[in-house]
């Protein structure tokens, strides 16, 4: 899980040093002496990476969902108890993904 974790961190670096770049780019225009035209041509470029952004977590999602559904049949084969338990806690972070995903297109009117 940690590897997932450092994958995780290292991809929203990069997210920010790209989205800070196009900021940095557009407000260094010839007609822009306050920035704003750059802040808002950022806005408009960074607009149009959210719809992968959130399609990026439906399929993290569904992945998710994937190995869990793994991992509790192999519980459930086994006859473990805590079958239930970990079932509803895959289930939640799927959830979660889902919800987050719609929450965001939400809030930020995309």
């Amino acid at each position: 899980m940690k590897r997932m974790e450092k994958v995780f961190f290292r991809g929203l670096a990069i997210l920010t040093i790209m989205a800070l770049n196009v900021i940095s780019s557009y407000g260094q225009g010839p007609g822009s002496n306050t920035g704003s035209a750059g802040i808002t041509n950022a806005t408009n470029e960074v607009k149009g990476y959210f719809a992968v952004g959130v399609d990026l977590m439906y399929a993290i999602g569904a992945i998710v969902g994937l190995v869990g559904a793994v991992k509790v049949y192999n519980k459930w084969s086994n006859g473990e108890q805590d079958t239930s338990k970990v079932a509803s806690s895959w289930f939640g972070a799927c959830i979660f993904l889902v919800v987050v995903a719609s929450i965001l297109k939400g809030f930020f009117k995309v």
